[in-house]
């Protein structure tokens, strides 16, 4: 079987565009319409001065007041619409993007490193939902129509169509001004930003170490002095925008006083009529307003384009392509093959050559030093990590193959820092799975030796751990972890450090817990410091500096007191153990 093909670039924005183009078509619609109706007032005006003031026609007044009202509701009506449109889109915008967001949780962390928030994109989502419910985006949609306003102001009179074109010439270079003098104190803010966001985060996380060894006040001084940074750059921003936003206003008034002025001089030497002066002037407010709306808005849709761009990105790096069949569950075995592995986004290998091969029912143990690269093993053989090189595979198939939710049901990991959601103690062994049956659930608990544990709680498997496991000890989450890694009796059983905060009976219901998956034809990999980890485990491979130094069984390499590497989670406890006692 082939291996499932990476989506080529730009495929997720041209489907995020492509869901929302009936959205946009119809915004665009609605906006043309609202546009033509704009021109209401400015015919109504030219209507009053040049009939019914000279005719001193009442009727035709009134004729006129009746369909300039009912013109003006229908527009106001549309512009309803367009706004409602608009929300639905920003909408649109958040369900598209929003399984994406909570799909990068899952994988974005093991395909790349990244210094970025890991919250930044969901207010990415949030800026780019607001942007698009405000009054942004309308200035955008009527921008185009400023030539078709400037086109009528030439009808009328080819001086006020040339005063009418300088104005918006003017203003459409304060626009670029705005651009430009904007992005770099914008991005800049947003760079800041997320440095802020991520000792914040930081700081939540780890609160405990914060508090008891007292360096809150160092944190808050540094906290203090990114903050100022931030707040200082948005001020800029603020003042660029609001600048230029002044100026164009005032800009605009003075065209529109300048209108007037050269009207009235084609007035005076009969060139023109009095409802072409006072029309024109209305024209080119209306013709400009879009333009003065998107300098008043550009901040806004400067930081919706930013984050609509990393968004994008987002999306794409996180597509998957699914294999078009299914790959069966894997009965035979795991094989590495001359496995060389990076940190996502590193090309620096960590794992150098390593290659071994495991059948159903074996199970080992890999120790070694720290930075041995013993974790970095264990994120690659279930799939977190992709390899530089070589190949891990199940039953022949290398991981790359199967689709990863498939892939999932057939692993079960156990990594260093244990990691639970608020939910019940069920829901968390099941791995959340709405249509996980209680037989399977009390199996997993038996098979980690949490059974008696648990139903001794007062709403037992029902129990509400809270965030992080948070009712529960550290021993209690790890075995409960356990037997989340073991749920649906998975082929391939990863365990990283799994007694690391496990007593005696812990450490037999862990023994006893490897000893199952081998019994039922699986294959279990141990990561250990602690040898008790390895009571159950039928070979060891020992690394060292991320290459394979010793892998036989158990007995023979953890025989070999002479090799040191080999030696070095047992004799290190020995050492410590005859050091102690000289003491």
């Amino acid at each position: 079987m082939s291996k499932s093909k990476q989506p080529k670039p730009g495929v997720f924005l041209l489907a995020a565009l492509s869901s929302l183009r009936t959205a946009f078509l119809g915004v665009g619609v609605t906006s043309c319409v609202v546009n033509i109706l704009a021109l209401t007032g400015s015919f109504f005006m030219l209507q009053v001065y040049d009939r019914v003031i000279p005719g001193r026609s009442l009727p035709t007044l009134v004729g006129l007041g009746i369909i300039t009202a009912t013109l003006f509701a229908f527009q106001g009506i549309l512009e309803l619409i367009r706004t409602l449109l608009l929300a639905r889109v920003g909408q649109s915008v958040d369900e598209r993007f929003s399984q994406v967001v909570f799909r990068s949780f899952v994988i974005a962390p093991s395909k790349r490193h990244t210094s970025q928030s890991s919250l930044q994109s969901l207010r990415d989502i949030d800026t780019v939902r607001g942007f698009l419910s405000g009054p942004g985006p309308t200035a955008l949609f009527d921008l185009p129509w400023m030539p078709f306003y400037l086109g009528l102001c030439f009808l009328f009179h080819p001086w006020i169509g040339a005063v009418a074109l300088a104005g918006a010439l003017l203003l459409v270079g304060l626009t670029i001004v705005t651009e430009l003098r904007s992005r770099g104190p914008a991005k800049e803010a947003n760079r800041i930003g997320l440095e802020r966001m991520t000792l914040a985060e930081a700081t939540k996380q780890n609160a405990e170490a914060v508090a008891s060894m007292g360096f809150g006040n160092r944190l808050g001084e540094r906290w203090a002095d990114i903050n100022a940074r931030y707040l200082q750059n948005q001020l800029h921003a603020n003042n660029v925008t609001a600048l230029l936003s002044t100026v164009s206003r005032v800009v605009r008034l003075m065209l529109q006083s300048g209108v007037l002025a050269v009207g009235a001089v084609l007035v005076i030497r009969q060139e023109a009529t009095g409802g072409i002066m006072i029309a024109s002037s209305i024209l080119i407010s209306r013709a400009l307003a879009p333009v003065e709306l998107a300098i008043g808005q550009w901040k806004g849709f400067a930081a919706a384009r930013e984050s609509w761009s990393r968004l994008v990105r987002l999306g794409e790096m996180t597509m998957i392509e699914r294999p078009e069949v299914q790959l069966p569950r894997p009965v035979e075995g795991l094989r590495v093959q001359n496995l060389h592995l990076a940190a996502p986004g590193s090309t620096t290998p960590i794992i150098h050559g390593v290659s071994f091969e495991l059948k159903a029912g074996e199970a080992i143990g890999v120790i070694g030093p720290s930075a041995s690269g013993k974790s970095s093993l264990a994120r690659a053989l279930v799939g977190l990590w992709s390899p530089l090189a070589g190949a891990v595979r199940l039953d022949g198939a290398a991981l790359s193959q199967w689709d990863p939710e498939e892939l999932g049901k057939h692993i079960g990991y156990l990594p260093q820092d244990v990691c639970l959601f608020d939910g019940s103690i069920a829901e968390n062994i099941a791995r959340f799975d709405p249509s996980a049956s209680s037989e399977m659930v009390v199996a997993a608990a038996r098979a980690a030796g949490i059974y008696e544990m648990v139903v001794q709680l007062p709403e037992g498997f029902d129990t509400r751990i809270g965030e992080q496991g948070a009712i529960l000890s550290a021993g209690q989450r790890q075995r409960l972890a356990l037997a989340r890694a073991l749920y649906g009796e998975p082929f391939l059983v990863v365990l990283d450090e799994p007694n690391a905060n496990l007593d005696a009976e812990g450490d037999a219901a862990l023994a006893h817990a490897i000893l199952g998956v081998s019994r039922r034809g699986g294959v279990a990999i141990v990561i250990a410091h602690r040898p008790s980890a390895l009571a159950s485990v039928d070979k060891v491979m020992v690394l060292a500096n991320g290459r394979l130094q010793t892998f036989g069984p158990k007995g023979d390499v953890l025989g070999q007191t002479m090799a040191p590497v080999s030696m070095a989670v047992p004799s290190y406890r020995l050492r410590r153990a005859n050091e102690g006692t000289a003491q």
